[in-house]
């Protein structure tokens, strides 16, 4: 190894390498109700089942809990963000869930949570679901924001007509690898709690954690993604490449999507320094994170530079992207 691929942090190697990110549309709902437990509810839901766009259509989670002082109904709130590829898909991802998860939810309303010009790219937040009011919805415009009222059983979901749309970045990633399952999950843990601290990004898997890190393609055609198996410890004295040693028993990754390149890194950051701050005694070995050469997405987060060792933490790719595994024409960055 190069001397720059051997910076070691208490004990910690940190690889000379950069994790691979892409653009993604996203937009902030504001979920309110009569408590915060219902609040909690509606926002849970309507963040299931969105880990990854590979099959869940969007990836979304819970931002942050907020008081009533911060919503615009004065009641408890939560800020929920989702990212899709397209505004097409996110459009198609908000109305399902908000009808099915935030609508169908006791007491609650939903609010456009990003601040945006007025000529900003907008989707439908309440304007198709209105018509669930059989004609009985009605509307007001405050402040210049038309809100529909919908008569349902236990009095009126109020919804924002439109959300903004703004363009982000999806697939900032870290790779915690560790002695064993005890060392690389409270690693991870520690992490994601530093992590959640940021506002404007979300860790779309189950607890922020993800032991599933896939590749693109596979040797079935028929997938677009699958196990990678370069980071597989049972893999490591089988497969033709690896990138592990013997004694690292367990890897996880961290997911991390942003409204800006800057919100990622911030939070890659973090998590490196709090895996940092464990230390090698805690049982982790490296920190790594998963890239394609270049190739899946225009932004690149280099690790080192991240943490203040030299060079710009991200910089920008105009290689040709994959997608599914299969080369697509550039686009400029953040497009």
């Amino acid at each position: 190894m190069s001397a720059a691929a051997m910076l070691e942090l208490n004990g910690v190697v940190i690889d000379d390498t950069f994790a691979e990110a892409f653009p993604m549309k996203a937009t902030r709902l504001v979920i309110t109700a009569h408590n915060a437990t219902w609040a909690n509810h509606a926002a849970v839901a309507l963040t299931g089942f969105a880990t990854s766009v590979i099959a869940c259509g969007c990836e979304a989670g819970i931002e942050r809990v907020l008081d009533p002082g911060e919503t615009p109904d004065g009641r408890p709130g939560v800020a929920v963000l989702i990212f899709s590829m397209s505004g097409k898909d996110l459009a198609k991802q908000i109305e399902r869930r908000v009808g099915q998860c935030v609508l169908t939810c006791p007491t609650t309303a939903v609010y456009a949570g990003l601040d945006a010009a007025p000529d900003a790219d907008r989707t439908a937040l309440g304007k198709n679901l209105r018509f669930f009011g059989d004609g009985w919805q009605i509307s007001k415009v405050i402040d210049g924001r038309r809100f529909w009222r919908v008569p349902v059983m236990d009095g009126e979901f109020v919804a924002e007509e439109t959300t903004p749309v703004v363009k982000a970045v999806g697939g900032g990633n870290l790779l915690i690898l560790a002695h064993d399952t005890e060392a690389a999950l409270g690693a991870a843990e520690a992490a994601v709690v530093a992590m959640r601290a940021l506002p404007n990004v979300i860790l779309p898997f189950p607890g922020g954690v993800v032991r599933s890190g896939s590749k693109i393609g596979s040797k079935y055609a028929s997938l677009p993604a699958s196990s990678n198996d370069a980071f597989c410890p049972a893999l490591t004295p089988l497969a033709k490449r690896t990138e592990l040693t013997p004694e690292i028993g367990c890897v996880m990754e961290i997911v991390i999507d942003g409204l800006t390149d800057g919100d990622v890194a911030a939070a890659m950051r973090v998590g490196m320094e709090a895996v940092v701050a464990r230390g090698a005694a805690a049982g982790v070995r490296r920190i790594s994170a998963g890239n394609y050469g270049g190739k899946l997405g225009p932004y690149l987060y280099r690790l080192h530079a991240l943490l203040g060792k030299g060079g710009a933490g991200v910089s920008r790719s105009n290689a040709p992207r994959l997608r599914n595994g299969l080369a697509v024409q550039s686009q400029p960055p953040g497009a």
